[in-house]
């Protein structure tokens, strides 16, 4: 886990060592224990390193293959490189070190560029090759780590994290209006810009090779979600245990590391389920939670401190647990530095994502994660409900796009953006956006219910999942923690894709009544006739870990009770930042509709809690990036 960049001058000309370090240095603390840097003619590479496997000097970055063909910067863990390293070796290659990055090294000069599709694990990759004269990056199946570029015609520079492309001496922050839009309709980016003007993410499972030749930059897209090809003949005993063999092996197998490796502990049933396995692997597992001070909440939000279950669960599997409470105070506190570390704004109120992490490293520099689970095996119902009786493709369409409009409506969007906007943007383009999330798969149909709701479950892996990846790792990496994901296994995700639906949601008639997805009593209004509803075969398989009880505990998402202090302890807070004659996002986002929704969220009790967030982060990030605020934070 560590931070790259690199800069390729398509012209020719070469790109200093001082200025290659200015641009590492922003993002030093992804990589504090150590640097190191390649610069050879018109191709620079710089590695930010927080060694995991082999901490010695062998580890370090940039790496070069023993034929001296290929020079690596890389992020991420590979999960299967001892079984990569014995085949190279049965090869003749020769290993100096224990990293899973001299095997991805070696594996590229045995296979070339088609070697990264043979790798399990989180990755971001760049590769010079010094005789095709060409760079090359690659990015995992799942997009757990992020890899940015920004190309011009002559250069290409690319980064773990945009600050380190703004440092290049050619780059000048704009605004990305479409962008903007994209973002104020999903909370979420569904294609991959950015709100940097000229700034792209590498999509996940993508492969691009650039050389002084090329013109622009071709995408090479080598594996997809594909839950069409469910196995009908699965029964649910048989998908449960090979579910509950294949998380087990999963976990083990992402427990490798020669550091310090803990576990997030919500009191949930997935994170407790990965302590579980991981707790009897080591002796003495550290697990951590976030809980909050509930001395001013009301309403649901009266249940999101979850450190009582954390507590018991802690107990049960005897773990070395450590707990940090936040108050409405942190939000103020660490906004700031939260955008600043976030920078590609995405999904859901995430500071006490901060904070845990924080809490985290002070103890390892490994911590395993929860996330996946809903996405592979049906955690959401009441979202897949609205659809799965929909009697055409283009019904499923319209119904599903209005739930995903999540902040602003189209409807609503000549209210929401000042007139300068509007001249740049076209109010219709997240429809467009969002039907080519499916359209880009060939094999999807749109007839049965199950089928609705297998089109939900692969919309949600190529959408939402990525936006809870990114803030996982900008958010982790802010503190040199490296999270991982036991539950984006290749092989587990290969076998949650084949369970047919039925074993996944108990309930495929469930009457759902129209659900604001801001309301978090959305799950009180479903009529369920089996518990929960969503993920049975991964809570049966999950009975081999934990207790009963936990099992049936109700599905409660990591969220802080903003909705009761956006209108009491932290109300002076938001109208401050939002309202005021210095604010700078009216610039782009129109003061009185700014208003009306406080007023209404404080007043009338009308929930917008996710877009006042939103309002809030794209306030201080055009402080921090339009404005250079920057320094401040650093």
């Amino acid at each position: 886990m560590c931070g790259i960049l690199g800069v390729f001058n398509l012209s020719g000309e070469t790109f200093g060592l001082s200025a290659l370090k200015n641009m590492a240095n922003v993002i030093a603390h992804r990589g504090p224990d150590g640097e190191g840097y390649f610069c050879h003619e018109n191709i620079a590479l710089a590695h930010r390193r927080l060694a995991i496997l082999d901490v010695t000097a062998n580890g370090a970055q940039p790496m070069t293959s023993k034929d001296g063909a290929w020079v690596v910067v890389f992020n991420g863990c590979i999960y299967n490189f001892l079984e990569l390293k014995q085949e190279l070796q049965a090869k003749g290659h020769q290993f100096v070190s224990a990293t899973d990055t001299e095997v991805i090294v070696e594996g590229l000069a045995e296979y070339g560029s088609s070697f990264f599709e043979r790798l399990d694990g989180m990755f971001a990759i760049g590769a010079w090759n010094k005789s095709e004269k060409a760079l090359y990056l690659s990015r995992d199946r799942y997009g757990v780590k992020p890899l940015y570029y920004w190309f011009t015609g002559n250069k290409l520079v690319f980064a773990s994290e945009i600050k380190a492309i703004i440092k290049h001496p050619a780059f000048q922050v704009k605004l990305n209006y479409s962008a903007l839009n994209e973002y104020f309709t999903f909370q979420n980016m569904f294609t991959f810009d950015t709100l940097f003007d000229g700034v792209v993410m590498l999509p996940p499972a993508n492969t691009v090779r650039i050389d002084s030749s090329s013109s622009g930059v071709i995408h090479r897209s080598w594996w997809d979600y594909d839950f069409t090809q469910t196995d009908e003949s699965i029964s649910f005993e048989e998908a449960k245990e090979e579910t509950s063999r294949l998380f087990r092996k999963a976990v083990t197998r992402q427990m490798i590391s020669d550091v310090p490796v803990g576990s997030y502990l919500s009191g949930g049933m997935d994170s407790g389920s990965i302590t579980a396995v991981a707790s009897s692997l080591v002796g003495r597992l550290s697990t951590f939670t976030c809980g909050f001070d509930m001395s001013e909440v009301t309403g649901v939000e009266v249940n999101y401190d979850e450190r009582r279950a954390a507590e018991l669960m802690a107990n049960y599997f005897k773990t070395e647990h450590y707990e940090q409470v936040m108050n409405a105070g942190d939000l103020r506190w660490s906004l700031s530095k939260l955008v600043y570390h976030l920078e590609d704004l995405r999904v859901g109120m995430s500071y006490p994502n901060f904070y845990i992490s924080r809490l985290a490293s002070k103890f390892v520099k490994v911590c395993l994660q929860g996330t996946g689970g809903d996405e592979l095996f049906g955690g959401y119902p009441w979202r897949y409900y609205r659809v799965f009786n929909s009697l055409s493709k283009q019904d499923f369409f319209d119904q599903y796009y209005g739930f995903w409009q999540r902040l602003v409506p189209d409807t609503e969007k000549h209210y929401l953006f000042t007139p300068y906007v509007q001249g740049y943007i076209d109010i219709n383009e997240p429809r467009r956006v969002f039907e080519r999330v499916f359209t880009f798969n060939d094999k999807l149909s749109y007839k049965t219910p199950e089928q609705h709701i297998n089109n939900s479950l692969y919309f949600e892996a190529k959408t939402f999942l990525p936006g809870l990846f990114l803030v996982g790792d900008k958010l982790s990496m802010a503190h040199g923690l490296e999270e991982r994901f036991p539950f984006m296994d290749n092989e587990l995700v290969n076998f949650a894709m084949k369970i047919p639906v039925r074993h996944k949601l108990g309930n495929l008639q469930a009457e759902i009544a129209k659900i604001d997805e801001n309301d978090e009593r959305k799950k009180s209004k479903v009529e369920y006739k089996s518990f929960d509803d969503g993920k049975n075969v991964l809570r049966k398989a999950m009975t081999d870990f934990i207790p009963q009880a936990i099992i049936n505990r109700k599905k409660q998402g990591f969220s802080a009770p903003d909705e009761s202090w956006y209108r009491g302890e932290n109300a002076s807070f938001v109208r401050d930042l939002l309202l005021n004659k210095n604010t700078v996002s009216t610039d782009f986002i129109n003061r009185d509709y700014m208003q009306k929704i406080v007023k209404e969220h404080t007043e009338k009790h009308i929930n917008h809690r996710l877009l006042i967030w939103s309002f809030m982060c794209f306030e201080s990030w055009c402080k921090t990036f339009l404005n250079g605020e920057t320094e401040k934070l650093l």
